[in-house]
């Protein structure tokens, strides 16, 4: 786990997408596409995890960083986020393949954990149906599957409202999936991270004259995003970037917002007497221990210890003494909707 050093650090964000699917599964882009959308969607880096398959070319294109995962995807349940990996992995069941993951020096996500199985929509839902398998981080937000989880195919209108009015359905974290994160953090004593997933496709509607794509990847790039805090500038050299940013993805070095809700970047930092530490680090109590968050005018900002909330406040900033060593993150809103949901620091 990275230690705060008595230097204060520069640091530098950078924006990134997960959980994207290509032609290589059930994606409707090449490698091409896809970087050119995130590229016009203002990202720096994205990383694409086909169904069962490495086959897509990682690298930079159109100056954007593209890392290549795998989406380890059973067929009814269990799905994992595995990153870091040189070989794809086809292992039976969640407690092998988390092993096989590992083995080959990467870790995993375990992919939109609780999808609701009371769904109005064909969309059937993919769970992680045994939480005593400890995978190692978690997908806490997946755009995809909180609007196919609100989506009613009941009736023509049902319908229309949910693709004409998409981002109305997306309105934060799925508290279930947040209580389990919360728990896996309070047993172990490093940070289980978490990320923010997109679950692109790009998805081609046929039976038109022209076929129609839903939810492009341009404007499925603008919402859950994962913004990176690096001590030092993203590389030019490939292999070096792709370390940086799965190096700072497996620390917790990232928040997770929707930027549909609100372009602002926050600050959550904690500060003592010789530093400061951000999501993914810890740093020592002493008796001038300060939590500082920074966000976009008129937010509800939660601050939590442990999983348990310790204070709300509505306003841009929020700022508070900690007495207590754990770990401690935030959430914020905007009005009703999820905008803004930290990794931990832990405060030792």
């Amino acid at each position: 786990m990275p230690t705060l050093s008595e230097k204060k650090l520069k640091s530098y964000s950078y924006l990134g997408g997960i959980h994207i699917h290509s032609t290589f599964s059930d994606g409707s882009g090449d490698i091409e596409k896809i970087s050119l959308a995130a590229k016009s969607a203002g990202l720096d880096w994205i990383i694409i995890t086909d169904h069962n398959s490495m086959d897509i070319q990682e690298g930079f294109y159109n100056g954007i960083l593209a890392i290549k995962g795998e989406e380890i995807s059973p067929e009814k349940s269990n799905h994992y986020l595995a990153l870091g990996i040189e070989k794809n992995i086809t292992a039976p069941d969640p407690s092998s393949y988390i092993e096989e993951v590992r083995s080959q020096q990467g870790f995993g996500f375990a992919a939109h954990p609780d999808e609701s199985e009371t769904r109005q929509n064909p969309y059937v839902p993919i769970r992680w149906t045994d939480k005593n398998i400890l995978p190692d981080g978690v997908e806490i937000w997946n755009w995809f599957s909180e609007w196919a989880d609100n989506f009613s195919s009941k009736n023509i209108f049902s319908k229309a409202y949910a693709y004409l009015f998409k981002h109305n359905l997306v309105k934060g974290a799925n508290p279930q999936t947040i209580n389990w994160w919360d728990k896996l953090n309070n047993i172990n004593n490093n940070i289980i991270p978490a990320i923010g997933g997109i679950d692109a496709h790009a998805l081609k509607i046929p039976g038109y004259i022209l076929p129609v794509t839903v939810f492009p990847y341009k404007s499925m790039f603008k919402t859950i995003t994962n913004v990176i805090t690096l001590k030092e500038p993203l590389s030019g050299d490939f292999q070096t970037a792709k370390s940086q940013i799965l190096n700072a993805i497996k620390s917790g070095n990232n928040f997770v917002i929707n930027r549909k809700v609100s372009k602002n970047i926050p600050v959550f930092k904690i500060k003592n007497k010789t530093g400061e530490a951000h999501s993914g680090e810890s740093i020592e109590l002493d008796n001038n221990t300060i939590l500082t968050v920074k966000a976009a005018p008129k937010c509800s900002i939660k601050v939590f210890h442990n999983g348990e909330e310790i204070m709300h406040n509505i306003s841009d900033k929020l700022k508070i003494i900690l007495d207590r060593a754990g770990k401690y993150r935030v959430e914020i809103k905007i009005g009703n909707k999820g905008f803004a949901y930290s990794n931990p620091v832990l405060v030792y």
